[in-house]
């Protein structure tokens, strides 16, 4: 996979890579940027959360008729010295619909252990989290 990332001025960069759907980044004022884009922690952020996302559907597909709605927040955590890479991420997944909570917890699992390629990038610990119809449900 090559992505291309191009400087647009000040602090701010766009990438593109084989899909063709744009990125712009921008640093937040506190750096010199203007916040014109995400910044890249974000993304790395959102990138797990699509990432482990786009697992768990693949894996319930047969099931998501009955999900009403996929939310996922993700929380990092920040080493304190440079490079402030992350050092914990929390996912937790906000799940409604007409489906048992252990075949949620299932897909994540494989999601986490098997298929995403981004948490499988990362050195943080990672945790994750199920709410499924407002009540939050633990691992069996």
């Amino acid at each position: 996979m090559k992505v291309t990332t191009v400087w647009q001025g000040k602090r701010v960069f766009e990438s593109v890579g084989p899909s063709g759907s744009p990125v712009k980044m921008d640093a937040t004022p506190a750096y010199g940027g203007d916040g014109k884009g995400a910044t890249p922690m974000e993304l790395l952020l959102a990138g797990l959360a699509g990432c482990i996302g786009i697992d768990v559907t693949m894996i319930l597909d047969k099931y998501l008729p009955s999900i009403r709605r996929i939310e996922i927040e993700t929380a990092g955590i920040r080493s304190e010295e440079a490079p402030k890479g992350f050092t914990s991420i929390d996912l937790i997944f906000k799940v409604d619909g007409d489906i048992p909570d252990y075949r949620i917890w299932k897909a994540i699992e494989l999601g986490a252990s098997q298929y995403c390629s981004v948490a499988g990038s990362l050195k943080a610990d990672i945790r994750y989290r199920l709410v499924l119809n407002g009540l939050e449900s633990e691992k069996a």
